[in-house]
């Protein structure tokens, strides 16, 4: 089965995104990418680091019917955008909220590639404004 889309990510009729990253994030990011290749996010709120972000080669985790593809971020030095996708289950949860990809010391105990460099992603989140959820929900097909 294809993953979902969800309707109200980014598109050219609304400029609000559901997803973004800090500098911190994607300057580790353009590191990742130079060890591993193209990389993928995924956040399952399952096992692991909880709900924490997993960091993984894009295509390794083998998304599905069960995930919602957030969004693309993009990174100004990379060629390509990295997908972040969501459980569809925890994305019920997180749907009226914009998330930040972010980076802190110390190491994550799930299979995140950031995991040998002694650093950790994390999710900083917050409600959506008014605005910002009307936005996106005009943005729905």
């Amino acid at each position: 089965m294809e993953p979902v889309q969800d309707s109200a990510t980014r598109t050219e009729k609304s400029s609000t995104e559901r997803v973004a990253l800090t500098p911190a994030a994607a300057e580790l990011l353009v590191k990742l990418t130079d060890i591993h290749g193209p990389l993928m996010f995924h956040q399952s709120g399952g096992c692991c680091d909880g709900s924490a972000p997993m960091c993984y080669p894009d295509g390794d985790f083998k998304t599905g019917a069960s995930d919602v593809h957030l969004g693309d971020l993009t990174v100004e030095s990379l060629d390509r955008p990295i997908g972040f996708w969501m459980s569809a289950s925890q994305y019920e949860y997180w749907r009226h909220t914009h998330l930040t990809v972010d980076v802190v010391k110390g190491r994550g105990s799930g299979f995140s590639v950031e995991a040998p460099e002694g650093v950790r992603f994390l999710i900083r989140s917050r409600l959506f404004t008014d605005e910002e959820w009307t936005t996106l929900n005009a943005a729905a097909p």
